[in-house]
């Protein structure tokens, strides 16, 4: 049965940010969240056991612990939550995967950040824009991000989150960087990080590495992409919107 396992439960959290960090274009939403959780020193928090991920158990470098693929993390002094995924989700299967963490994520009042890279559109340093569902506008508003000069479609898993989360009401935003949409893009996710999630949650880390070890990242980070491309399914992206064209 579909549904989010609790791993913790003595850590307490009053209304919670949630960070959505799926693999997608230029994977900045999974370097941006995989930072933060290295950074806060995060705990992990819950088992995600939705339908539509693969049935496989993932370990770390000089850790035994077996632990499934999509996890969340927390840091309760900043009352935050970070969706980590070490697996692309399947697009086919993402309607029921965004079904069941939505849910969730309206049972225990968290707000969610969803992550996009808006790939092919980069030029000098990365734009982020803003875009959102129920009463994030606010959040924006507040936080200075402004919203994309044109229409565009959010594609892929995290498409489907915030197309499910517009159809609940669910308050949520959504961040669209510029980004290299081939190759993994350290400098979008640390755009990411800096110009939209720090000024969203007043949260702020040390963004320096992404930059100064770009290289190792994109490194670590091209299997994955290889991974996702020889899937053939469409990841999560934003696009421009072309009518009648």
């Amino acid at each position: 049965m579909a549904h989010i396992d609790v791993t913790d439960n003595e850590l307490e959290l009053d209304s919670p940010t949630l960070v959505e960090g799926l693999p997608g274009a230029g994977l900045v939403g999974k370097i941006a969240a995989d930072h933060l959780v290295s950074e806060l020193d995060m705990t992990y928090y819950a088992a995600v056991y939705c339908d539509g991920l693969p049935p496989v158990a993932v370990y770390r470098g000089e850790d035994s612990t077996l632990r499934p693929p999509v996890r969340v993390y927390a840091a309760a002094e900043e009352d935050l939550l970070v969706l980590q995924s070490d697996v692309p989700v399947s697009p086919s299967s993402a309607p029921d995967f965004a079904n069941c963490l939505t849910d969730w994520l309206a049972d225990n009042d968290a707000f969610p950040t969803y992550l996009s890279g808006l790939g092919d559109q980069k030029e000098g340093t990365p734009e982020v824009y803003g875009v959102y569902t129920g009463a994030g506008e606010a959040r924006l508003d507040d936080a200075g991000i402004v919203p994309p000069a044109d229409g565009g479609v959010v594609s892929g898993p995290t498409g489907a989150l915030m197309y499910r989360a517009e159809r609940v009401g669910l308050d949520s935003v959504g961040l669209v960087v510029e980004c290299d949409e081939g190759f993994p893009d350290p400098e979008a996710a640390r755009a990411l990080v800096d110009a939209g999630i720090e000024p969203l949650t007043g949260i702020g880390v040390d963004t320096e590495s992404l930059v100064n070890q770009a290289e190792d990242i994109r490194e670590a980070r091209e299997r994955l992409a290889q991974r996702m491309q020889q899937a053939g399914d469409e990841s999560s992206e934003a696009q421009p919107l072309r009518m009648f064209q």
